[in-house]
C-alpha cells in the first residue's frame, strides 16, 4: 500500500478505536443499560457517550494543532479529562 503513509502511531490509533468498539459491544451484550439523562438533557447510552467523546476529542486535537502547534501529548491529556467529564456528566 504505497498510496498511504501507514505509520505505527496511525496503526495504534486505529487499533485503539477498534478495541474500544469491541469492548463497548461486549459491555452492551453482557451488561445492558437503560439510557440516562445528563447535562445535555438528552438520553444517552455508553455508545452515545463514546461517540460524543471521540467527536469532541477530534475537535480538541484540531484546535490544539491550530492554536498551540504539534505538541500533541498535552492535547491527549486534555482529551482524557474531556472523556472523563463526558462519561460522568453527559
Amino acid at each position: 500500500m504505497e498510496w498511504m503513509a501507514w505509520t505505527w502511531p496511525t496503526a495504534i490509533f486505529f487499533m485503539v478505536i477498534a478495541s474500544l468498539l469491541i469492548t463497548f459491544t461486549v459491555l452492551a451484550i453482557r451488561f445492558p443499560e437503560t439510557p440516562r439523562v445528563g447535562v445535555l438533557r438528552i438520553e444517552t447510552t455508553r455508545g452515545d457517550r463514546l461517540f460524543i467523546t471521540l467527536l469532541g476529542s477530534a475537535f480538541i486535537n484540531l484546535a490544539w494543532l491550530g492554536l498551540v502547534g504539534a505538541n500533541q501529548p498535552f492535547a491527549l491529556i486534555v482529551c482524557l479529562i474531556y472523556a472523563a467529564a463526558v462519561f460522568r456528566w453527559v
